[in-house]
């Protein structure tokens, strides 16, 4: 695979292992204090729903200030909620620590929010749940393992006063859930995450489209359970590499191209999972960014972050119209939406439209006006009820 010349892969590691006293001081520095919770840091939800948020709300500490703290922090519960005035519980699992950091809060009547990214506090849903993600239903301990980790997350949710989530689809069966208030506030880019887009882009707009002899169609997955997504656009991409000889594919992530496109031979790339940061020079080396979900309330939940952070690097998507992608993208003007029957006519159509960049400029200017980090901090402060 042709990858971007002149962009050097970042140096990475995890800005976010602090020691306590530090995160203490950090959370100390505003008129109005905002503690997250969360129950171990991690490269996904973590990094959107945790990481990303405090970095906003810190850029003007002076008024407000967050930190984040984890199940490891549980011997400093109270100094934590004499501290803070506006506790965000993020997709934690209820149990006895939980309880006590929620009740610290709430006995010195203090606010307690719930941030969730996805449809996982319900097990009315498990099975769907269970079935799309493609795990064994004969396995026993599936069953076990998700109807608790469901159930605990909704038992959580139900402790606090308010939510925080993703999109309108999923605040409303939030709603239905806890009927509690529920503010959206979107997933966004970092600035970590812009600073190489804007490389990438800038490198990108100098070479022509199939500049190693291929036009590359990408795969992204960020977790091991996307198999049936993948599974989907695997007879498209059969019958456009057997048709069309420019064209390759690129999987990257926790999935395999498998057997019926390996036969492609090196027109069929596979990287490894990569960190957020240099997964953009990635993306920003393939020219059509391929997102297909199945079709039903859990993949309606999900946010709508590989659009953007493809269109953030230049690359133009083809999506499922779920919920979020058919608001995000708008068919031929700044991506493209493809139904289930409809994916290799609508990947032909995209790498056609490649030629006129108008479309991939659309998408760019799109997801730098509405999913960077600069762009949410009145969402924030109004989710948090703290203007």
């Amino acid at each position: 695979m042709y990858l971007l010349p002149g962009i050097e892969a970042v140096p990475y590691q995890d800005p976010w292992h602090l020691p306590l006293p530090t995160r203490l001081r950090q959370l100390a520095k505003g008129r109005v204090r905002i503690a997250y919770f969360y129950e171990q840091a991690d490269n996904s939800t973590f990094r959107y729903r945790v990481y990303n948020m405090a970095n906003v709300l810190n850029e003007h500490a002076k008024e407000h200030s967050a930190a984040y703290f984890f199940l490891a922090d549980a011997d400093h519960f109270d100094t934590i909620a004499g501290m803070a005035d506006v506790l965000v519980i993020c997709r934690t699992r209820y149990d006895n620590r939980v309880h006590r950091l929620v009740a610290a809060f709430q006995r010195r009547g203090k606010r307690v929010l719930f941030d969730i990214d996805d449809y996982v506090f319900n097990t009315d849903f498990v099975h769907l749940l269970v079935n799309t993600l493609d795990l064994d239903l004969a396995n026993h301990q599936v069953w076990q393992d998700w109807f608790a980790y469901c159930s605990r997350l909704g038992a959580t949710l139900r402790l606090c006063d308010g939510a925080i989530t993703t999109n309108e689809f999923l605040a409303d069966k939030i709603a239905e859930v806890a009927q509690m208030p529920t503010a959206v506030v979107p997933n966004f880019m970092n600035p970590e995450q812009l600073a190489l887009s804007a490389r990438v882009f800038e490198a990108k707009q100098i070479e022509p489209v199939g500049a190693d002899g291929l036009v590359h169609l990408g795969y992204f997955s960020g977790s091991p359970s996307h198999n049936r997504d993948f599974a989907m656009v695997i007879p498209a991409l059969e019958e456009l590499l057997e048709t069309d000889e420019r064209l390759g594919v690129v999987v990257v992530g926790y999935i395999e191209a498998g057997p019926r496109l390996s036969r492609f031979g090196k027109r069929v790339v596979r990287y490894p999972f990569q960190d957020y940061v240099n997964l953009q020079k990635l993306i920003g080396s393939v020219d059509v960014n391929l997102m297909p979900l199945q079709y039903n309330v859990f993949t309606n939940s999900k946010s709508e972050l590989k659009y953007f952070e493809a269109a953030a690097v230049g690359t133009v998507s083809v999506a499922t119209p779920t919920q979020v992608y058919a608001r995000a993208i708008r068919h031929g003007d700044n991506g493209y939406l493809a139904q289930a029957y409809q994916w290799a006519d609508v990947i032909r159509q995209a790498v056609i439209g490649l030629q006129d960049k108008a479309l991939m400029l659309r998408a760019h200017r799109h997801a730098l006006a509405t999913y960077t980090w600069g762009q949410q901090r009145d969402s924030i402060r109004t989710a948090l009820g703290v203007l």
